[in-house]
């Protein structure tokens, strides 16, 4: 190569300016795991103006098309669970997409049948909040209760309801 010949010149900067963008690129795909869920860390959630619910745990939501508790579900769900059940409840493939979590029930035509359907998933979605989900010794949902309030759980739920893939 000639270094008087401008083309080489021209030629060396493009691989200098490749050089720099892959360098660039190949810490961003190093640390990109890193940043995509955020902080892990379960976030404070403020209940404010919501109904007390005592101690013991409601078997079934008691926040259900409560607007205020609806509210405060949308920024607790953000705040908590959209790192891996994704933004407004759609999944990326990380976790359950929570829109389904009613879907059996929204097909039912027996009203008995269609309230024992959504008592039975208010149970499975308390259980899993409160408790995690582990297979095989792997924690692919870590347990909220303790971090959480009741009030707090069952209002991420309200605010659920309002996402669902099958409207009841």
């Amino acid at each position: 190569m000639d270094p008087s010949d401008p083309a080489n010149g021209r030629w060396s900067r493009a691989l200098r300016r490749a050089g720099v963008l892959l360098a660039v690129a190949g810490c961003m795909a190093a640390t990109a795991p890193a940043w995509s869920h955020g902080d892990v860390t379960p976030q404070a959630v403020d209940t404010t103006g919501l109904a007390p619910l005592g101690k013991d745990w409601k078997p079934e939501n008691p926040y259900r098309g409560n607007a205020p508790a609806i509210k405060i579900g949308t920024s607790a769900y953000n705040q908590n669970c959209a790192r891996c059940h994704g933004i407004e409840a759609i999944s990326g493939g990380i976790a359950p997409d929570l829109r389904k979590i009613d879907n059996d029930c929204a097909a039912l035509k027996d009203a008995g049948k269609k309230a024992a359907c959504i008592k039975e998933m208010d149970d499975y979605y308390l259980t899993t909040v409160r408790h995690g989900r582990t297979r095989n010794g792997a924690v692919y949902m870590p347990p909220f209760e303790g971090m959480m309030s009741q009030e707090a759980i069952w209002s991420i739920k309200a605010y659920l309801e309002t996402r669902r893939d099958k409207p009841m």
